[in-house]
């Protein structure tokens, strides 16, 4: 059955921003990704206020932050609610990206958009998924499957299919590759054939991209050149996405003994280098088959690398000698490791620059590939110092003043809590202060200076040693542990030894090291004048397909319908044009932003609200696994806001000819299908402002389209003008060959024509017209009969 299927453009249209789409399958919302720009734009988040709590569920095709960036903030601060899918390989990579990036800021800046509990209570609810694994939906995603199937591009990165019982199929591929890689295999994007809606990007539609075998000389020829000349060289990569494959390939150059190069450091440099790393080596099923089969020939893991040194930080970059090649995130050199050693080393006409990727245009790495002749640059320089003199003495008088007011608290909770205890456990409080001023005998004779006690008093007391029992603290997660009781003073001292070492070793330069989280730090920022006379080169290591591969592909997938998204203007304008030249059938859309398409494969579908007694009113009648009915009705739009709860869903079919097949409309959480024939001369108007309203045409607030469903009132019986039968089904002469065989009736084909005891034909005259000729004789009433039987009529 027909679904009503609806993309509305969060971000990502009509430019290179962040990806995030709302796809509508009858009444189930998906979020196609979630990302964010490396500006952190808040227009982006403003858009996705508008629809975060009519998600069902979000799909996630890659890890990085461009495809789910605010994810933790959606989670967070939007109140984004419901179950994430995602591969498992998008789900470890993905945490890495996120902590990596809030860790890149927060080293020179005052971050607050997400903490890292953010990012972690995000991801907690990502359910993880295999390739080709099936899932089918339950409650309101009824009827629906998702299923993830290899995109290329990243580890784990994901091309979506969406099935609606089992009929229309819509595919989501964004950043895919076809090419088989070192650490990735292709695509499988040729397997899918006829989806009812293909959404893809054209990021890459008008880039004509050199060979790799060129790409990998260029890169080569460029760090050998540099080291050689005793410069360094700094490549600005991912966290844990395109890093793998440029890591693969260094790793394999470096124990190459022609290449010469295994004499220079080659270093990866970023704030959770080693867990990529290590993640990388527990998911090599997850990769190409060459890395596989290694694997599995030789035991040897591809991500054990032998010349690659992983570093956290500029100190432990400091103790790899130079000249060195240095992998460093981000690939923006807008914040992180790669910004602080470009400001170090642009201005060093030994060194080089590479960037692997074009990145949202408005960052420093996007403009330097855009102009590549620059050779001033005024940039904002951020740092994270320690605080000294009385900024130090204010922040530390500061911190006093809210333990102390703390503690007060705490003391305050706690006398609280004792005088709900019994009256014994009182006496014990008062008994440290006493037992600490006096130094007690053994005899302890001179205590006891009770005078006048109605009880007769010992002599003396029982020799004991003084003990003070101090009582136990808990709160709701047990005792309360101390961590000074628990330190080594010999480890504390080397500590300390350790982190002067690693602050001398950066020439005077304060370390963005582990340290700065523990002592009292500020944010400065000031805007420097940079000379670059380093050499700044772009080697495209994307891993995206190029435009004429994606023109193949879409035209071997052959979609009846496509959704272009996140390109520039010109190059999804060529792009859909290259696709109405491949085929004339195929319905392309190019929304601009916040703009809702409306990709349903029938024109007359939509949705209405039934009163009880209209539905009570109806004559079923059975269709293959549905049931059918005709209605007279008119379209009432007063009600704005209905009850979801008993909401149906019809297809709306105008009449067709008698002998024509009408299309069903859409499946009906009670499995009904409804045949809903308006009657066009009473309700012209209502259907007029109701196709505007469900279609979106002038509406103010989008977010309440969903909630604006006409409901369909029956017409009086004097008004019903009476309708022609409408004949719904599309049988095959062959199969009636065998029910009039059944009855009796000998039948043949005589030239495509059935011939029935030789006194009726039976012929298909077009598609969808079976035709009727003969003798008026009971035969051919029987078979005429027979024929009605195959159809239902309503």
């Amino acid at each position: 059955m027909t679904s009503i299927i609806k993309l509305t453009a969060v971000s990502g249209v009509q430019e290179e921003s962040a990806l995030c789409y709302l796809l509508q399958v009858d009444e189930f919302r998906f979020l196609l990704d979630c990302g964010w720009d490396e500006t952190f734009s808040m227009d982006i988040i403003d858009a996705m206020k508008r629809y975060v709590h009519q998600v069902d569920a979000v799909l996630l095709s890659h890890p990085d932050p461009i495809h789910l960036g605010a994810l933790p903030y959606a989670v967070g601060k939007l109140g984004l609610n419901c179950t994430i899918y995602a591969t498992i390989p998008v789900y470890k990579m993905g945490q890495m990206f996120m902590y990596d990036l809030y860790q890149s800021r927060n080293n020179s800046e005052d971050f607050t958009l997400f903490t890292l509990d953010d990012v972690d209570s995000a991801f907690d609810k990502i359910q993880q998924l295999k390739y080709s694994q099936i899932v089918n939906l339950k409650g309101k995603g009824h009827g629906l499957s998702i299923t993830p199937l290899p995109a290329g591009h990243m580890i784990g990165g994901t091309i979506w299919k969406i099935v609606k019982d089992g009929e229309e199929e819509i595919v989501y591929a964004v950043d895919f590759n076809h090419k088989r890689e070192i650490h990735l295999n292709g695509c499988t994007l040729e397997s899918i054939s006829r989806p009812s809606l293909l959404i893809t990007d054209s990021f890459n539609a008008a880039y004509v991209q050199p060979r790799r075998k060129q790409r990998d000389e260029q890169l080569l020829t460029n760090v050998m050149e540099t080291l050689r000349g005793n410069g360094n060289v700094l490549i600005a990569v991912d966290t844990a996405g395109r890093v793998l494959e440029l890591a693969q390939l260094l790793d394999q150059i470096w124990r190459t003994k022609d290449a010469g190069l295994g004499a220079y450091p080659l270093a990866l440099l970023n704030n959770v280098s080693y867990n990529v790393v290590e993640f990388s080596k527990s998911q090599v099923e997850w990769m190409s088959d060459k890395l596989m089969r290694c694997f599995e020939d030789k035991r040897n893991n591809p991500f054990q690398f032998r010349h690659l040194n992983l570093c956290h930080s500029l100190a432990d970059l400091a103790r790899v000698p130079n000249p060195k090649v240095v992998l460093c995130s981000q690939p923006d050199l807008e914040s992180g490791f790669s910004r602080e050693l470009f400001t170090q080393w642009c201005q060093n006409a030994k060194n080089s620059i590479i960037l692997t990727y074009r990145t949202t245009p408005g960052t420093l790495a996007r403009y330097l590939i855009d102009n590549p002749g620059e050779k001033m640059l005024d940039l904002e320089v951020r740092k994270r110092v320690k605080l000294e003199g009385k900024e130090l003495d204010d922040y530390l008088e500061k911190e006093k003043m809210k333990k102390e007011a703390a503690k007060k608290l705490e003391q305050a909770k706690e006398v609280d809590v004792d005088s709900s205890d019994e009256s014994d456990m009182e006496d014990d409080l008062d008994q440290p202060a006493a037992v600490k001023t006096k130094h007690h005998d053994l005899m302890m004779k001179g205590e006891g200076n009770r005078k006048g006690s109605f009880f007769k008093q010992a002599k003396k007391s029982y020799p004991m040693f003084p003990v003070h029992e101090e009582r136990i603290k808990w709160d709701e997660y047990g005792e309360i542990i101390r961590v000074e009781d628990f330190l080594v003073p010999e480890l504390q001292a080397t500590e300390e030894e350790k982190s002067k070492l690693e602050s001398g070793l950066t020439n005077g330069d304060e370390p963005m090291d582990q340290d700065l989280s523990v002592v009292p730090t500020k944010c400065v920022s000031s805007v420097e004048s940079f000379e670059i006379k380093a050499r700044v080169t772009y080697i495209d290591y994307e891993g995206r397909s190029d435009g004429d591969s994606i023109k193949k592909i879409i035209n071997q997938m052959k979609p009846r319908q496509l959704v272009i998204v996140h390109g520039p203007p010109e190059a999804s304008l060529d792009l859909a044009e290259s696709c109405k030249a491949f085929s004339k059938d195929i319905k392309v859309y190019t929304p601009k932003l916040q703009e809702t398409v409306d990709a349903t494969s029938e024109t007359h579908i939509y949705q209405v609200r039934l009163k009880d007694s209209l539905v009570s009113s109806l004559q079923f009648c059975k269709a293959k696994d549905t049931e059918l009915a005709w209605i007279d009705g008119v379209l009432d739009m007063r009600v704005a806001k209905v009850d979801t709860g008993v909401m149906l869903e019809e297809g709306v079919k105008e009449e067709e000819e008698e002998d024509g097949s009408g299309g069903g409309g859409g499946e009906v959480p009670m499995e009904t299908a409804l045949e809903l024939g308006i009657d066009h001369d009473a309700t012209a108007v209502a259907a007029q402002r109701a196709m505007k309203s469900l279609f979106g045409e002038d509406e103010k607030e989008m977010s309440e389209e969903s909630d604006v469903i006409p409901t369909l009132e029956p017409l009086p019986p004097t008004e019903i003008s009476g309708h022609q039968s409408v004949f719904i089904n599309e049988p095959r002469l062959s199969d009636f060959k065998q029910v009039l065989l059944r009855e009796g009736i000998q039948a043949e084909f005589v030239g495509g024509v059935l011939v029935c005891n030789n006194v009726v034909a039976v012929r298909r005259t077009e598609p969808g017209r079976i035709g009727l000729e003969g003798c008026l004789c009971d035969d051919y009433y029987k078979i005429r009969e027979l024929l009605y039987q195959q159809y239902a009529v309503v």
